[in-house]
């Protein structure tokens, strides 16, 4: 039987949370978090030690990487168990994690998207390749972060002859989202939201496991107008908070900023790139994308391909999107990611991720924290902290063609460019092409397999993969090969005659 969704404070619909829930929330770094919900849950925590056990579900990283978002849940005795995409937001989470206080789980994004929607059908969970010859696999770690954490969650099952991943369903007790408006029937819409997320299956999720739903939101209206604007039917919202402004940001860098809303195609261009080694980066990995390509770009490095692609007039050959929903536009960045200035259009992020799963994309430029002689890649674990691995394995298990764009190496290094060429004024103190990644994020053998196309661009060498491993296949002019690049990695690659890097990539 329907009853009517109940308007009141956050405490009091905080306070209907029972100790031992499993909790999942919607958000995309700030976006469509429900700010003033999580942290109304941590002073209740704090005030009455209730309610406790929780388990934490979430697809995308929710943080600022320091107080906000999923920040405020890190208390022992709070959370028991959490299930996440992305930790490097939330680093009192992850010190928890690191720590062995809690249970703590990795997944794919765009797993953890889906598996909401498996959830609410009331099916097993998510069938998948997804996370296959990963330390996410069960052959390695099956995701689990520490010592503490010992049930099983993915495993691997064979269907149809081939092997899958089986990522378990769990039921799923509270949800916690956000919108713009709610009418009075409890009905919400997001006109305002940068992204829409997984807003409806986090509802219908928690609905069909007889648990609530409450929903964060700007105001309260009587009617919204257009039944096609309501994104979470009134029949799943249990509470309704009104926040006040200072806990419903568009994002945790902007108040509201109209063009992650709006479609136009004057006036979106980003400031120019100052001379770097991102940005012999960017303009290398720009190559690649050809005309017509439908493209991800992940975040960091990669977006310089953007900046570059603007001041180069090629930011209309090709369609940029946001693996949260936005397609079209350009990525913004920072503690905007998530969202697109002046997007064509914004799609929920389960069916981004549909999409990308099915080969949508041509082509992923891609960040990388360190490479081994396989081409695996390792974008999760480094420097003493746990980042998580977000959406970069759908990503790069899926795409058509792959780039993946790091410094060649880390820590302190500085270049700059003359007649002759790239000059090393600082060289890196870290190596980044290692004998053996620390954890396998990009299995490379497996991409081989796929039939990817795989290319790993530095601002001195690119190298391609091959059957036989990373190959050199170009240097930037006036590099050393011996000593500026083959001197500077862990293992020898396979290289010919390396061509020279495309000229232009080096102009200040």
């Amino acid at each position: 039987m329907r009853a009517a969704a109940q308007v009141v404070s956050a405490h009091d619909a905080i306070a209907k949370i029972p100790s031992g829930a499993t909790v999942a929330i919607g958000g995309f770094v700030g976006a469509g978090h429900p700010e003033l919900l999580t942290a109304t849950l941590e002073q209740h925590f704090l005030k009455t030690a209730m309610p406790r056990d929780l388990t934490l579900i979430y697809a995308a990283g929710q943080g600022d990487a320091k107080e906000r978002g999923l920040n405020h849940l890190a208390h022992v005795g709070l959370v028991k168990r959490v299930v996440g995409g992305h930790w490097n937001l939330a680093p009192k989470l992850g010190r928890l994690a690191l720590e062995n206080k809690i249970e703590a789980y990795n997944f794919p994004q765009g797993v953890l998207s889906v598996l909401f929607r498996e959830i609410a059908a009331g099916r097993p969970g998510v069938f998948t390749k997804v996370g296959m010859n990963t330390f996410i696999d069960p052959q390695q770690t099956g995701g689990r972060l520490n010592e503490r954490t010992t049930e099983t969650l993915v495993e691997r099952i064979t269907l149809g002859g081939e092997e899958w991943l089986w990522y378990h369903a769990m039921p799923v007790h509270v949800g916690l989202i956000r919108g713009t408006r709610a009418d009075c029937k409890g009905n919400i819409s997001m006109e305002r939201e940068g992204i829409i997320g997984e807003v409806l299956p986090i509802a219908q999720a928690a609905k069909n496991n007889g648990g609530i739903v409450i929903v964060q939101v700007e105001e309260i209206v009587d009617c919204i107008s257009d039944p096609k604007a309501v994104r979470v039917p009134g029949i799943l919202v249990d509470y309704i908070v009104v926040s006040d402004k200072a806990h419903h940001a568009q994002t945790f860098a902007e108040s509201f900023n109209a063009s992650y809303v709006q479609c136009r195609s004057e006036g979106i261009a980003p400031a120019p790139l100052p001379f770097s080694e991102r940005k012999i980066i960017g303009r290398r990995a720009l190559r690649e994308i050809a005309r017509g390509d439908i493209v991800n770009l992940g975040i960091g490095l990669p977006e310089t391909v953007a900046s570059v692609a603007s001041e180069t007039g090629r930011l209309v050959d090709f369609t940029l999107t946001v693996e949260g929903g936005p397609i079209g536009g350009i990525p913004a960045s920072g503690l905007s990611f998530g969202c697109s200035v002046c997007p064509e259009a914004v799609i929920d992020q389960p069916s981004q991720f549909d999409f990308y799963d099915g080969g949508g994309l041509d082509i992923a430029i891609l960040g990388a924290v360190e490479v081994d002689a396989e081409g695996n890649v390792n974008v999760s674990s480094f420097g003493g902290r746990f980042a998580g691995v977000g959406g970069f394995l759908n990503i790069s298990q899926n795409a058509r063609r792959l780039v993946f764009c790091c410094t060649f190496r880390a820590s302190g290094l500085e270049v700059a460019s003359d007649a002759n060429g790239l000059k090393i004024v600082q060289e890196g103190k870290h190596c980044k092409f290692v004998n053996r990644v620390a954890q396998v994020c990009f299995h490379g053998p497996s991409a081989l397999s796929r039939g990817q196309a795989v290319l790993y661009v530095t601002e001195r060498a690119v190298f391609r993969l091959t059957e036989d491993g990373l190959k050199l296949i170009e240097v930037a002019p006036g590099i050393d090969i011996q000593k500026q690049v083959l001197d500077m990695m862990e293992f020898v690659p396979k290289f010919g005659q390396p061509e020279i890097m495309p000229l232009d990539c080096f102009d200040s």
